[in-house]
């Protein structure tokens, strides 16, 4: 089979390996489509310090499952599956308070361990989601991308009554919007981008009104229009923009994290506390798959609005280069196996 395999930072190859057995409580899936997510990029690059190296990237991939371990009902093979990368021990404190994306052993599939970018990839069985007939193979790996939104708005608790300011038109921006509209209601969505391409992209995935921030600042347009966002997201993971949000959240407004930058911010602790603002981050996802399929089925999020761009597996490095440099015109690129 071919795999793509990042041999060190910087180095990408397609690689010939043998076909993967499933162990106990494993299943092997023939991977069809796997979509290309910044983290991706960043292991490509070195910028990632959880993963080791040769690694088999990919987290976000759709398939059938073919081969099953032992103590794995053999009846499963066929299925229509996709995985959840989250791979946890199941008796820490943070499994046993429902947050499994926490794991003290935390792995995950494509980081800690190989992932989907593979004709074949093995994974455990409870990590394999059956997805129903409604969703089309060439979208359902984006279901993986709608978890992290999930996770993030079920801590938020958004409601219909709520403004919310999400920073960042990103693919994960892009996600949170969706889900504000489509599931929670929220009936005033704003974002903020500097590029104007993306911004339109929020419009099409529900948002009320934009703000490209390379021109004003968001700070002065939301006090021109006389708005404190009850909810912000922050999509764009910028070290300055947590004490922005602080300064321009309304009192006992709720702000998300989403981000992973090693650089410090500067925030005070008077402009949190005189407002009594509740701060949340959110990483990866603590069991959303069931929840994501369900809001696909319902029509409740649109996940073809966010794929730009298909791509064969074997223009892999091309992809990721076009996922990586042209945000004008792209968002999620699936790679199809």
């Amino acid at each position: 089979m071919n795999s793509v395999v990042i041999q060190e930072p910087g180095k990408l190859v397609i690689e010939q390996r043998a076909l993967p057995v499933p162990a106990a409580g494993e299943v092997r899936v023939r991977v069809s489509y796997a979509g290309i997510c910044g983290s991706d990029v960043h292991i490509y690059h070195g910028h990632n310090p959880f993963a080791k190296y040769p690694r088999v990237i990919g987290h976000e991939f759709f398939g059938h499952i073919d081969s099953v371990g032992e103590g794995v009902d053999p009846a499963r093979i066929g299925e229509r599956v996709v995985i959840d990368p989250v791979v946890s021990c199941g008796h820490c404190y943070p499994c046993s308070v429902g947050r499994p994306n926490v794991c003290n052993e935390l792995q995950v599939i494509g980081v800690h361990r190989d992932g989907g970018f593979s004709d074949y990839a093995c994974a455990p069985a409870k990590n394999a989601y059956n997805v129903p007939a409604s969703i089309p193979d060439k979208l359902a790996s984006m279901v993986e991308p709608f978890t992290i939104a999930a996770n993030i708005t079920a801590f938020l608790k958004p409601t219909p009554q709520d403004t919310a300011l999400v920073y960042g038109a990103g693919p994960m921006g892009l996600t949170v919007i969706q889900v504000l509209k489509g599931v929670y209601g929220v009936k005033n969505v704003i974002v903020a981008d500097r590029i104007e391409e993306r911004l339109h992209m929020a419009l099409e995935s529900g948002a009320d009104w934009t703000i490209n921030n390379s021109e004003r600042s968001v700070s002065d347009v939301l006090s021109a229009e006389g708005v404190r966002p009850m909810i912000i997201v922050d999509a764009a993971c910028h070290p300055a923009i947590l004490q922005e949000a602080i300064l321009l959240a309304s009192p006992a407004a709720r702000i998300g994290m989403m981000g992973f930058s090693g650089e410090p911010s500067t925030i005070t602790q008077q402009s949190i506390t005189s407002k009594e603002i509740s701060l949340f981050s959110s990483r990866l996802n603590s069991h959303r798959f069931p929840q994501v399929i369900e809001w696909i089925e319902q029509g409740k999020i649109s996940p073809e609005k966010l794929v730009t761009h298909w791509m064969p597996a074997s223009e892999v490095e091309a992809a990721l280069t076009l996922f990586e440099k042209d945000q004008r015109s792209c968002c999620k690129v699936l790679l199809t196996f």
